[in-house]
């Protein structure tokens, strides 16, 4: 198939995805209770790839997405970032958090490590095929989204297959303890006693984002979708720009630097183009978002997300099953340092929730733990999960390297 006849077949594959996953029936909402449709956005681009109904190697969609659409999400993603809003929702909400990327930070070299004193071969590898490398990319998607990973699996570069194998781990593993934290949810009130927390502060956080949501609503017009798209490519070309002249700079002059990936021009895109969105975040541009600048944006990361999955294959898990084992390990230290500082701060479960799953599964799920609570308060999860995007890089970047450093 030629790229043309690919992308459209892509689009085709998510709007029934994103249709049926959103359709009233009792089939539709029973199937999408068990098989989430992030993962069959994954899934089902990937069948076309194993089946050999598309050659992989040779389309040159994955390389437009990952340099334009990519670094044109983060930018509109990060656009919203409300560091009032952040300090409105309350200390908790924002401790709960950083405890959430922190945990995933430090737990990937922690279970490289310990896994690496009872079986060195499940983390070893050498070149692309450097366990390291791959598990660099899950903790991209797990602090912040698929736009991080992708971003991480540009700049770490592991192999197709062992990438392959990681993204069935993440599925396998993050959905997992979505279950539990739904779960959860609905027994949130004998959880909230047991941790020792006054959840009346959802309560007042509930009524605030009422209000924000009811204030920037309002219908885009043509000129708004431009403006939206002009400041994400526009954003986009100023990154690639500096990147330019940034990455050979540090090729010719830093070598020392070169061993951390620092003249990788992929990187210094998602990362200019991050900082930027930041900083307009400060601006008035923050109110594209009322005429769905982040609509716009999952557009592109959905893209993203099946482009992907037309890399994949699905049976590269059994290349790597001890990956499954280190995904476990690094997913128990976050639950468990989750717990300990919720109920050391008497955090409400709540915040412990969403503030795992705006790391762990970003804008698709952390609403969806949000709207479990009550569905006004779906916007703190993607308010949240936008702060994910904004450090997911960043500390992913951080991660990936001490994991190089703890592996054998």
């Amino acid at each position: 198939m030629s790229d043309p006849i690919i992308l459209g077949v892509l689009f085709l594959i998510l709007a029934a995805v994103l249709t049926t996953s959103a359709s009233p029936r009792p089939f539709w909402q029973k199937f999408y209770h068990y098989i989430p449709a992030t993962l069959l956005c994954y899934f089902i681009p990937s069948l076309l790839n194993t089946l050999g109904w598309v050659d992989a190697d040779k389309t040159e969609l994955y390389p437009v997405v990952s340099r334009i659409l990519l670094p044109a999400s983060l930018v509109l993603f990060t656009l919203n970032v409300d560091f009032k809003a952040f300090r409105r929702l309350g200390r908790k909400s924002i401790v709960m958090f950083a405890a959430s990327a922190t945990s995933i930070m430090l737990g990937g070299p922690l279970a490289v490590w310990c896994i690496a004193q009872l079986a060195p071969e499940l983390v070893g590898g050498q070149g692309p095929d450097a366990v390291w490398r791959g598990l660099a990319t899950l903790a991209g998607t797990w602090i912040g989204g698929g736009a991080n990973q992708t971003a991480l699996k540009e700049v770490f570069q592991p192999s197709s297959n062992l990438f392959s194998a990681i993204v069935t781990v993440d599925v396998f593993v993050s959905n997992l303890w979505l279950g539990i934290l739904l779960y959860g949810a609905g027994h949130s009130v004998a959880i909230d006693r047991w941790l020792g927390a006054d959840a009346s502060a959802v309560e007042e956080v509930k009524q605030r984002i009422q209000g924000q949501v009811d204030a920037i609503r309002r219908i885009p017009t043509a000129t708004d979708l431009i403006m939206i798209l002009a400041v994400g490519f526009g954003a986009t070309a100023v990154a690639h720009a500096l990147a330019d002249q940034i990455a050979p700079y540090i090729d010719a002059h830093s070598p020392l630097l070169s061993q951390f990936s620092l003249n990788a021009p992929f990187f210094w895109i998602v990362g200019l183009a991050t900082a930027i969105g930041i900083g307009l975040s400060f601006t008035r541009a923050r109110n594209l978002e009322g005429v769905g600048a982040s609509k716009v944006a999952t557009v592109f990361l959905y893209l993203m997300i099946a482009t992907i999955g037309l890399k994949m294959d699905i049976l590269a898990i059994a290349d790597h099953p001890g990956l499954i084992l280190v995904g476990l390990v690094w997913m128990l230290f976050h639950v468990l340092m989750m717990i300990g500082v919720s109920r050391f701060i008497r955090a409400p479960y709540f915040f412990l929730a969403v503030g795992s799953q705006a790391c762990i599964g970003g804008p698709a799920t952390a609403p969806i733990i949000a709207a479990a609570f009550h569905p006004v308060l779906a916007p703190v999860g993607v308010l949240m999960a936008i702060l994910g995007y904004a450090v997911g890089t960043y500390m992913g970047y951080v991660c990936g390297i001490m994991m190089q450093l703890a592996s054998p």
